[in-house]
């Protein structure tokens, strides 16, 4: 079974990173790159990327006419979250047990900013 685990940041976890020192920056980053060669050697990493800062990404406004054509509300405006996926793991697991047990070796784990969630594998055709 696939699993995604998204790490998580957010303006306190920004500031926390933001006063560590290079010496600390770079021990965060050795733990990273040890747990995903971990995976790997377990034969359970798929793919795992760092994502970019948040504000180099483009996000799509919704389109009244497109949410009016599905009955659906365009109230707002909305309140931004102050959260972003800053990277991921795509792990294949026998469990969600498996998954979980990678999850909590990820730094950010003790912050709270860890999601465990399976892939779906439905058929997107049926209802």
């Amino acid at each position: 079974m696939k699993y995604l685990i998204m790490v998580y940041g957010n303006p306190q976890s920004r500031a926390i990173w933001a006063g560590f020192t290079d010496e600390q920056r770079a021990a965060g980053m050795t733990e990273h790159l040890a747990l995903r060669e971990a995976m790997a050697a377990a034969g359970e990493l798929l793919l795992s990327e760092r994502l970019a800062d948040p504000s180099t990404g483009t996000r799509l406004p919704a389109q009244p006419a497109a949410l009016a054509s599905l009955g659906l509300p365009s109230d707002g405006p909305f309140a931004e979250s102050k959260e972003h996926l800053a990277g991921f793991y795509l792990v294949d697991c026998d469990s969600e047990e498996r998954a979980l047990e990678w999850a909590a070796r990820i730094p950010e784990a003790s912050l709270g900013l860890v999601e465990v969630r399976p892939v779906w594998s439905g058929d997107i055709t049926k209802k």
